[in-house]
């Protein structure tokens, strides 16, 4: 059934309506984490709250009201509403919220929008390029699924204005075989950037649950913006407590252990994935360290500023540190890092004391546009 043309921009008014609204939400959205789960298939459903689907509100039978009775501005029309919870079971349908689905890509926009982050000029436009088919002309023969019709109409009514074969007061065009025109395509390299996200976090006794859950919430929002940027990302997750080995999204977000805390296990193990697999030429890397800041001793600190100095910073558009506040984390490290590299533009740290400072961390990692 075709929807009528005012209904039809009634819809459009709404849907423009429920984005406003999840774009006033948005911080609240980032900070409890609730899209995280509900995506899928580059698209995300997020749950509009205090926003009813529009529908006509019926009174019941001779209840009377301002239609025919006594009545002032204001005055419902129809029974009070009744309080939720209140009442007993009945057989009627409730009230729902709103899901509105919207793809990652619009997300990103409004993420961008909202936190006024600069867009990303990648490197390695020119050693990266994937192999595309580009129409670039027309030609008289090829196969009919390339005909060009608009090209083809043209020929005939030329060659038959031409040969005197047209007549205005009966203006037929019939193309014959020698008037087709088909696209032609050749393979042409087009230029592609690439980018590698490298999530490091420390999964030492001393990080719980809900620090977890910050990282979690924060590295999807940091995806959602860089996949915007880029052609192709690619993603390694990699823990540590005294050692640090590469694992899976799933392990990732969920593991514990109950050792001890040698950061720069993890800066080692993060070098030699970009040595072997990441050309900088090539690549846009972006390693991001999520810990408590409670690293093992000061010896091993110096090893993680002598990596990060030598070997990690000076292949990576930007290495972010993020530290999550733990009661049991001394959270010396950012200060470290701070001290060895105030004046180094590619390396930012941000402190996440809880939830609610997420989206200032997001705008820390990627307010610079690098």
């Amino acid at each position: 059934m075709r929807i009528p043309p005012k209904i039809d921009a009634d819809q459009g008014r709404f849907r423009q309506i429920v984005r406003g609204h999840v774009r006033k939400n948005l911080k609240r959205y980032i900070s409890q984490g609730e899209l995280i789960g509900r995506v899928g298939g580059g698209r995300v459903r997020i749950p509009v709250s205090r926003l009813k689907l529009p529908h006509f509100q019926h009174g019941g039978k001779k209840s009377g009201g301002a239609g025919q009775g006594p009545g002032d501005v204001g005055d419902p029309l129809g029974p009070g509403e009744a309080q939720p919870g209140s009442g007993q079971a009945g057989d009627q349908p409730g009230e729902h919220d709103l899901e509105v689905d919207m793809s990652l890509e619009e997300l990103a926009k409004m993420l961008g929008d909202e936190l006024e982050l600069p867009r990303i000029e990648p490197k390695g436009k020119s050693k990266i390029h994937t192999t595309i088919e580009r129409y670039t002309g027309i030609r008289s023969v090829g196969p009919e699924s390339l005909r060009h019709f608009k090209r083809t109409f043209r020929q005939a009514l030329k060659r038959q204005i031409a040969s005197g074969m047209y007549n205005p007061e009966n203006p037929v065009i019939i193309p014959i075989r020698e008037d087709r025109r088909y696209r032609s395509w050749k393979l042409a390299q087009q230029p592609e950037s690439n980018a590698v996200l490298i999530y490091m976090m420390d999964v030492s006794g001393s990080m719980g649950d809900e620090q977890k859950q910050i990282v979690r919430i924060e590295s999807f929002w940091i995806d959602t913006w860089l996949r915007s940027q880029y052609d192709g990302i690619e993603t390694r997750y990699l823990i540590h407590d005294a050692e640090a080995r590469e694992v899976d999204r799933e392990t990732f977000f969920h593991t514990r252990e109950s050792g001890g805390t040698m950061i720069s296990s993890a800066y080692r193990l993060c070098d030699e994935i970009i040595d072997s697999d990441y050309p900088a030429a090539d690549w846009n890397i972006y390693p991001f360290h999520f810990s408590d800041g409670d690293n093992w001793s000061a010896d091993d600190t110096k090893r993680c500023v002598e990596l990060l100095r030598e070997r990690i910073l000076p292949v990576s558009n930007q290495f972010g540190y993020g530290q999550v506040r733990s009661p049991y984390g001394s959270g010396k490290f950012i200060d470290d890092l701070t001290e060895h590299f105030e004046d180094t533009e590619n390396l930012v740290t941000s402190r996440i004391d809880d939830r609610e400072m997420i989206v200032q961390s997001i705008r820390d990692f990627l307010g610079k546009g690098h």
